[in-house]
This record gives structure tokens, C-alpha cells and sequence, in this order.
């Protein structure tokens, strides 16, 4: 009698082996892309910053608010596309994070220019939030003048 080819319990000790590789193997490749795709938002908040200071040198004050459309004014707090403001900021497409940047300072006279701010120094936080339906959906970044981050 001819021996060739492999037992039925040869094949399904393979396919366990195969089983558990992938098993281990998977999950490690999800967490490596989440890990990169946060390595975006990392790199987009640096350069926000970056392109924050880059202003500030040139103009004696950060990015304005006023003006800019979409902008939201919750009481001293002024949420604006980051792009609106810093043209130089151009990240890309498909991006899996929004960039805000949120303005700390509280303005008390904006006929000055520069403006006078109230009792703070005028500051700013870039922020990254996980856009839903990627793998970092709720997940937020940031960092501000001070290159305080969370990251």
C-alpha cells in the first residue's frame, strides 16, 4: 500500500498551529496601525505648534480669532479650523484626526494692536481628535504654547 499525503490529524494540527499564530499574530497588527495612526496626530500637533510660534514672531500675537468662518465662541474660548487660521498647515487627506486650535486668552481690547489681554498670557492649545469610524475614534491629543503635551 502507497503512503503518500497527510492523515487527517496531521491537517488539523496544522490548522491549530495556524490558528494560534494568527491569534497571537492579529491583534499585534491592529495595535501597530493604531499606533501609527496616532503617530499623525503627534506630528500634525508638533507643526501646528511650530507654524503657531512662526506667527507669533512675526505678527507679536498668535493666530487671530476674529473673522475666521466656522469659528465658535463658547465665552472665552475660541474653537477654529486649524487650517482656516495657518494656511501653511496643510496635513493631508484622509486623515483619521480634526485639528482645532482653542484659544486660552481672555481679549479685553481689540482696537490695540497687538490686542490687550485680560490677566492671562495670551496662549493657544492645538488639538487632535479621533475622527469616528477609525480606529482612534475618541481619541484626543494636545499640545499648547508652553509644548505642554499629552502625548
Amino acid at each position: 500500500m502507497n503512503k503518500k499525503g497527510f492523515t487527517l490529524t496531521e491537517l488539523l494540527i496544522v490548522v491549530a498551529i495556524i490558528g494560534i499564530l494568527a491569534m497571537i499574530a492579529i491583534p499585534a497588527y491592529i495595535g501597530q496601525q493604531k499606533s501609527a495612526t496616532r503617530t499623525e496626530a503627534y506630528t500634525n500637533l508638533q507643526t501646528l505648534r511650530l507654524l503657531e510660534e512662526q506667527f507669533y514672531a512675526e505678527n507679536a500675537m498668535y493666530a487671530s480669532t476674529t473673522g475666521v468662518a466656522g469659528a465658535d465662541q463658547l465665552g472665552n474660548v475660541a474653537l477654529i479650523q486649524a487650517a482656516t487660521v495657518l494656511p501653511g498647515f496643510r496635513p493631508g487627506a484622509d486623515l483619521s484626526f480634526s485639528y482645532i486650535i482653542v484659544r486660552d486668552e481672555e481679549i479685553t481690547n481689540t482696537s490695540t494692536n497687538p490686542p490687550t489681554y485680560g490677566n492671562k498670557t495670551p496662549c493657544f492649545r492645538a488639538v487632535a481628535t479621533g475622527n469616528t469610524g477609525t480606529r482612534v475614534t475618541g481619541d484626543t491629543f494636545a499640545i499648547d504654547c508652553d509644548n505642554d503635551k499629552n502625548f
